[in-house]
């Protein structure tokens, strides 16, 4: 079963969160922790999604490229400018449980722009 969901002006935290929810499963009554599921996610207008008060100023995504003193960092405007779909992704990967089943999840999840 496909989920297809429109997030022209929806809040990123709010989408996310149900997107997470649906990935699991968790509003399905055959609710179960230790499988998978199997509803895919489709995203669409992932450009047009809204953040409120002062997160696209001050919100900071971190990345270290394993040298000494090369820890990377870009505010959320920055990076949703350059590619909303992994800011998205990025979003719903933390709000899964970080377990063996998070990426066959995450696999399910169809971004598009």
């Amino acid at each position: 079963m496909d989920y297809i969901i429109d997030a022209k002006n929806q809040k990123l935290g709010r989408i996310a969160s149900q997107i997470a929810q649906v990935l699991q499963e968790k509003d399905s009554p055959h609710y179960e922790p230790r499988l998978p599921g199997t509803k895919k996610v489709i995203v669409k207008n992932v450009s047009k999604l809204v953040t409120t008060g002062r997160k696209p100023s001050q919100k900071i995504y971190y990345r270290h490229t394993g040298y000494m003193g090369h820890l990377r960092k870009r505010i959320l405007k920055e990076f949703f400018a350059k590619s909303p779909e992994k800011v998205l992704r990025l979003a719903v990967k933390r709000m899964l449980p970080q377990n063996f089943l998070l990426q066959k999840r995450l696999n399910r999840l169809i971004v598009e722009k």
